[in-house]
């Protein structure tokens, strides 16, 4: 029988109801592992948030317990309780937790600004756990319902008494369901610093995080900021030198959009520092919101530099990148219907938006100026300097390229490159040392693999501008391997490969290097990681002879696992310290190996987040990165951020 007749009307399956989700939890979470596990608080938080923003929640209480349980508590009106319109047999509450697209943000009055991205929700949140409670307080009422086995209702909504003291609120408390999660346990410092950034953004909300789990370090966070984005943009320029004391605020409102931008130059040379959020979203591809905040800071502060004689006549204007080398914003928009564009929806595409937002830079950020003739004096000053190096900057890449077209070089000695010309196939190896370099040469399969060693240390590129760091060898044959140039110029879609995999020593200088490259990789190639072409090698930490087979046991957490599996086990485990002491047999079977190998693929969920560790770890400030490697010391996920 051919493939066409066996195909009928009985293969067509319909998922009922909340099916859907859990066939595909991936269309609706991003994935099953620890990115798709903390979303689901986000959804059931983001419904809490929305209340804030609608002027009914002061306070939301994330309390951690037992068995992989996540309970979240707020002040809101708590959901609906009513009979709903559609549905004579669900009460409105129960709507909201069964079907997909249903919730209060669909039109009507309950919501007139609000965070949701997809409409899918909390409903998802019970399709994806093994069992869901909620409890409702409303009008001077106390109602209770729960869900099992992913999403089917066992106890209908019920009206159990009086509200305690007259409170009002929902508390919905969730088990990540262990079929469909790779692991079910949720990270405190994930959840704390999502939490620290909806605060930021919530003016006056609090928000308390309780880790009451047995065995934990029952730690606790209380996040409440009265400045909003303004302690925001203060807790980003913590561990920098600020450029002027005080935080700048403007802020508009027209048509029901409102715009907020809070802002503060520091001494440094990055402009990779301005983070947009809309409705409380973190936009990280941008968008209209802050393409109007970029053209017209360039314009005010060309306009002011003359005014004040700081540019002659005959002077070049300063560009955009000049102005913000050392900037630290903060754009919050909040609007009735925010358009998302982009694959991961992280664009804002209103153009009206655009306009509400260029209109308030040019009118307050020029009042502003005038209110800070010293500050203002400041911030030009950084950016004729920052010209400058711009300038020294593009005269040292048209050395390199004259350079290359006369030797006829093209791509840096060192590097080993591959066969293919197709770069979706092509990986690029960043290794530690000459040695390492020498065994991955032999253990790649030349047709896709491209080999580059690094000597040393690269510089640290936190601290260098970009004319110091042009001349440093190793990030010039950087720039050259990997194409797409680098900075505000870089062009993602020009790189030559599509994995681009940090090899490094499993010690404490080779974290070191590893994270001197990712602060390059993201200040200098930001699009570069932002698209998921960044990757850390995870060579296994130990080896031991099982019979007469080799293993390889990737860290302690392998090891304790195997010791359990097998506690008869007597051969000594040798401690794999160094790639360069692999042989290359060795180094292409645990590492290179694309069957077998260990990749951690690098992501930036949170910019200004990501911005603050780079800033911690790599500046001058060396409290507080003494306080942050403390904090983050015993937790070695903190990389994958």
């Amino acid at each position: 029988m051919s493939a066409e007749t066996s195909y009928s009307a009985a293969d067509i399956t319909v998922l009922e109801g909340l099916e859907a989700v859990r066939k595909r939890p991936g269309m609706y979470i991003g994935s099953t592992g620890p990115t798709g596990l903390h979303h689901l608080v986000w959804e059931v938080v983001d419904n809490s948030v929305d209340e804030a923003m609608a002027g009914h929640c002061t306070t939301i209480d994330v309390t951690l317990l037992d068995d992989d349980c996540c309970q979240v508590t707020d002040d809101g009106r708590g959901i609906p309780v009513g009979q709903h319109h559609q549905y004579d047999d669900l009460a409105a509450a129960e709507v909201v937790l069964t079907l997909l697209h249903a919730g209060g943000k669909f039109g009507g009055e309950g919501y007139k600004v609000s965070g949701g991205l997809h409409g899918v929700g909390i409903s998802v949140v019970n399709a994806l756990s093994s069992r869901v409670e909620v409890e409702i307080d409303r009008n001077g009422r106390h109602h209770y319902m729960d869900f099992v086995e992913g999403g089917r209702l066992e106890t209908r909504l019920s009206d159990v008494g009086d509200a305690p003291d007259g409170r009002t609120g929902t508390t919905v408390r969730f088990w990540p369901d262990g079929s469909i999660f790779d692991d079910t346990r949720f990270r405190f410092q994930t959840l704390a610093e999502r939490f620290q950034m909806m605060a930021f953004l919530n003016r006056g909300l609090r928000i308390r995080l309780r880790d009451e789990r047995e065995g934990d370090h029952h730690e606790e966070v209380d996040h409440c900021y009265e400045g909003g984005i303004r302690d925001f943009v203060a807790h980003v320029n913590a561990s920098k030198e600020s450029l002027f004391t005080e935080v700048g605020y403007i802020q508009g409102e027209e048509d029901g959009q409102e715009v907020e931008v809070a802002f503060q130059w520091n001494t440094g040379f990055n402009t990779d520092g301005l983070h947009s959020f809309a409705n409380g979203i973190n936009t990280l591809e941008g968008g209209m919101h802050e393409e109007g905040f970029r053209s017209a800071l360039t314009g005010v502060m060309n306009r002011y530099a003359r005014k004040r004689g700081q540019l002659r006549e005959n002077d070049d204007n300063l560009q955009g990148e000049d102005i913000r080398e050392g900037l630290t914003a903060i754009i919050s928009v909040r609007l009735v219907d925010p358009q998302f564009e982009g694959q991961t929806k992280s664009k804002l595409g209103n153009v009206e938006t655009r306009s509400l937002v260029q209109r308030t830079t040019n009118d307050k950020l020029a009042e502003w100026l005038e209110e800070h003739p010293s500050e203002g004096k400041r911030i030009v000053q950084k950016a004729i300097n920052a010209q400058r190096a711009r300038v020294a900057a593009q005269d040292a890449r048209k050395s390199a390229r004259r350079k290359s077209a006369l030797d006829g070089a093209g791509m840096p000695d060192k590097l080993k490159d591959c066969a293919s010309g197709d770069s979706r196939e092509s990986e690029l190896f960043i290794v530690e040392g000459d040695s390492a370099g020498g065994s991955a040469v032999q253990a790649r399969d030349p047709r896709t693999m491209a080999i580059l060693p690094i000597r040393g240390k690269i510089l640290n590129v936190e601290r260098a501008r970009s004319d110091r760091m042009l001349k440093n060898a190793e990030i010039q044959t950087l720039i050259q391997a990997i194409g797409g140039g680098f900075g505000e110029d870089f062009e993602v879609d020009k790189i030559r490969y599509h994995k681009v995999i940090l090899l490094c020593d499993a010690d404490v200088d080779g974290s070191h290097i590893r994270t001197l490259l990712l602060t390059f990789f993201f200040r200098q190639m930001r699009a570069l990681v932002e698209n998921g072409h960044v990757y850390i090698a995870q060579p296994p930490l130990y080896s031991t002879v099982v019979g007469r087979e080799k293993m390889y046991l990737k860290d302690d957490h392998a090891k304790t696992a195997f010791l359990i599996d097998n506690p008869s086990h007597k051969k000594e485990f040798q401690r794999l310290k160094g790639l360069g002491e692999m042989d290359f047999a060795e180094l292409q079977e645990t590492t290179m190996d694309p069957t077998r190998r260990s990749l951690l693929q690098v992501s930036v969920e949170m910019l200004a987040i990501a911005d603050e560790v780079f800033s911690t770890l790599m500046g001058e400030d060396v409290e507080s990165r003494k306080r942050f490697i403390q904090t983050n010391a015993r937790d070695v996920r903190f990389l994958d951020i």
